[in-house]
């Protein structure tokens, strides 16, 4: 038998105990006097001793609770002290059998125990025994009774102690353990002892000896833990079980309440909140759907306007034909709206009203019309990021192909200019020679690219033989980087003529030099010694193989056609640049100029309307036909009137800080492109300033929508099906 948990605080438990009569065998033959103590008036069976009278007493001991009590056992007279806790039991002299009166406390106390015994303690258990023991005496027989009250002291360290007691009740005496477990994880025993039955007389003692020695504390310790466990699961296990039977009860209630007024359907819970789990139930006999074997639920929330479902529907086992499923109510919900059908054509759908259940305690319908412009936005950011990452693979693509095909046309170019450069080159070195020794020399004769050496040349019978100066202009390999030579001649010692010379460094990749003479140096040189239009021409003895050469030199020409095309693209790309940027400032200082131009009138601050954001209208009666009215109203809407919300109410406008304005607060949508606003005298109309019936404009930027765009037709399209009919065109005409 369990017993429900409990908490000790310093409680004093009395537990009495039917005293054991310890008798000789010729007991039952002595003659009986009369006992002092009267009999009870209820017949008492025969063989049994009368039920004694038991007192209390009780002894405060002051000693360490891990010590155990000693054992006291004293006699005392009647006329002692009442304040002193003994027991007294007389007997007479005469040797009649007679039990006068026993007492037997057990007395279960609790004491305050230091921290640190607390802490290191986990198993405290202390029993003071008290033996009282009465002697009869008839003659020279002797008829003891042992009369045993204890003590059980339970240490828990001023901390609540839970209880789970277990006792098992006999026709002896038997004993009550509980096990309790405190705050601090330590776990104590108190014993209970009491009397459930009475002895017969020709019984033997009964004794009930307590052992602290025979208790295996760490199984008691386990088994109190199991039990307490058990307990809990069954408790639990219980509650579930009447949970479960008091919400079947509420649903045949809620069930038959519906059916009795004819609702086909009902939810529960019936309060509905957001982002919670709902049941549907449908009474199929009274739907479309009664002859139906499948049915299911079809909806959506806000008025169809969010997250779509569809759920199949199972028979209850309710009275009655009640189908049910689950539903979860998101959070953005305010209300659910839903149809039946069995997954064809047949709907019940409450006469083409749907049903609808309204969830409380979350968004209405204006911070749901929000929430669909920010998701809307979200959607639209998500959709433009994904658009521009294609649109940047597509571009990354096409430039990659068109790098491709570039590099190919690249490499066809250079191929075709070493070819013709090559040609070019052969003719050029048919030409060339080591020297001519009238007209022009070298030293030394064998050289290659990079080395110092000396040109000379006999302007005698040339066409500088009158020249004050005489320069040379170089190039190599038929002049095929330009001017790469440049120097300017002096006078030589040679004889047999008129020799100038000059020192030059010849060209790294030079396989031939080529040069003319000149009176002067480049861009100021008048007459040239060209060798009558041939030029001169002397082969590098020394130079790299041609082979190479011209492998070399078919890459240096592609990449530096690469490098002209990228040069050329960049700077394509700056001007569009530019092109563009110039384009927005035009059209923003454009856009503030004629905003700033009717400032006299109505301005906005920030001058830029952002869509999403506050804008504070700004209006000056004094130069419009409201002059003088005493009261202004401002009017609202955003693209073009045609707003989903609608016009916005009136609004009255307040006095600005500038003392000539007036103002007005307004948030823009983030699906508005267009401000349109009017101003009025009065809430209700009046006179209305709407700007020669233009009304005011404004254009919002970062906006979710786009301005649709304006279909122009010239008018020789729409004139055509007129000039078909003749008469009506000369009418036209005329």
């Amino acid at each position: 038998m369990y017993f429900p948990q409990s908490s000790l605080w310093h409680q004093e438990v009395r537990i009495k105990f039917v005293p054991c009569i310890q008798a000789s065998s010729d007991y039952l033959k002595r003659r009986h006097k009369k006992s002092l103590i009267p009999k009870s008036k209820t017949s008492t069976p025969r063989g049994f001793a009368p039920r004694p009278l038991v007192g209390t007493s009780t002894q405060k001991k002051d000693q360490n609770d891990t010590k155990e009590k000693e054992v006291g056992i004293s006699t005392e007279k009647e006329d002692q002290n009442d304040t002193k806790e003994k027991e007294a039991v007389e007997t007479s002299s005469s040797g009649k059998d007679t039990v006068s009166r026993s007492r037997l406390t057990a007395k279960i106390f609790t004491t305050e125990s230091q921290t640190a015994e607390a802490e290191s303690m986990s198993f405290v258990t202390t029993v003071d025994t008290e033996y009282n023991i009465k002697e009869m005496r008839t003659g020279n027989e002797e008829y003891q009774h042992d009369l045993r009250s204890q003590h059980v002291k339970v240490d828990h360290s001023d901390k609540i102690i839970e209880n789970v007691a277990k006792t098992d009740q006999f026709n002896e005496v038997g004993r009550q353990v509980a096990f309790g477990n405190d705050q601090i994880g330590r776990t104590t025993i108190a014993e209970k002892a009491s009397t459930v039955g009475e002895q017969e007389e020709n019984s033997g003692t009964t004794e009930n000896n307590l052992d602290k020695d025979d208790i295996d504390e760490s199984v008691e310790v386990l088994n109190a833990k199991n039990t307490m466990i058990e307990t809990e699961d069954l408790l639990l296990k219980q509650r579930e079980e009447i949970d479960a039977q008091e919400q079947r009860k509420r649903l045949e209630n809620l069930a038959d309440q519906n059916f009795s007024r004819g609702n086909k359907i009902f939810v529960i819970p019936e309060v509905v909140t957001p982002d919670q789990a709902i049941k549907v139930f449908l009474n199929r006999s009274l739907s479309a759907l009664a002859t139906e074997p499948d049915v299911l639920i079809m909806g959506a929330y806000n008025g169809w306007r969010w997250k779509f479902f569809t759920e199949k529907m199972k028979k209850t086992n309710l009275e009655g034909d009640w189908w049910s499923c689950e539903l979860h109510v998101p959070k953005e919900a305010y209300r659910v709206d839903f149809v039946f059908f069995n997954g064809t054509n047949i709907y019940e759908n409450n006469d083409y009203k749907d049903f609808s259940v309204s969830v409380k305690g979350g968004m209405d319908e204006t911070k749901f019309e929000e929430f669909l412009l920010e998701e809307k936005k979200k959607e639209l950011e998500r959709l433009a990021a994904e658009e521009n990452e294609k649109k940047r693979l597509a571009e990354e693509q096409r430039q990659m192909e068109a790098e491709k095909a570039a590099i190919e046309a690249e490499r066809v170019q250079a191929k075709a200019q070493v070819e013709k450069r090559r040609q070019g080159l052969h003719h050029v070195m048919k030409l060339a020679s080591q020297s001519a020794h009238d007209v022009w020399q070298m030293e030394p004769t064998l050289f290659e690219g990079g080395d110092r050496i000396k040109i000379y040349y006999n302007r005698s019978s040339r066409p500088l033989a009158h020249a004050s100066e005489i320069w040379i202009h170089g190039g190599h390999n038929n002049w095929s980087e330009g001017l790469s030579i440049v120097e300017k001649l002096s006078r030589s010692e040679k004889v047999d003529g008129d020799w100038w010379c000059a020192d030059v460094v010849v060209p790294g990749r030079a396989l031939v030099l080529d040069w003319v003479f000149a009176d002067g140096p480049p861009g100021k040189a008048v007459g040239y010694d060209n060798n009558n239009l041939k030029d001169f021409h002397a082969t590098v003895p020394k130079s790299i193989p041609e082979e190479l050469f011209w492998v070399e030199e078919e890459h240096r020409i592609f990449r530096k056609v690469q490098e002209d095309r990228k040069a050329r693209e960049e700077a394509l790309r700056k001007k569009i640049e530019k092109t563009e940027h110039m384009k927005a400032e035009t059209k923003e200082r454009t856009m503030k100029m004629f905003l700033l131009s009717q400032k006299h009138i109505v301005y906005t601050e920030p001058i830029d309307v952002r869509a999403g954001n506050m804008v504070t209208i700004f209006y000056n009666p004094s130069n419009t036909i409201l002059n003088g009215k005493p009261e202004v109203w401002f009017r609202c809407s955003f693209n073009r009137w045609t707003h989903p919300n609608g016009p916005l109410p009136p609004q009255k406008m307040v006095l600005a800080e500038n003392g000539s304005h007036l103002k007005a607060p307004v948030k823009v949508p983030i699906d508005a492109y267009m401000m349109d606003f009017v101003f009025s005298e009065r809430e209700d109309g009046g006179l209305y300033d709407n700007r020669n019936q233009m009304d005011y404009h404004i254009p919002v930027t970062g906006s979710i929508a786009k301005e649709p765009p304006m279909h122009i037709v010239h008018i020789a399209v729409e004139m055509a099906p007129i000039a078909k009919v003749k008469s009506l065109a000369e009418c036209l005409l005329t």
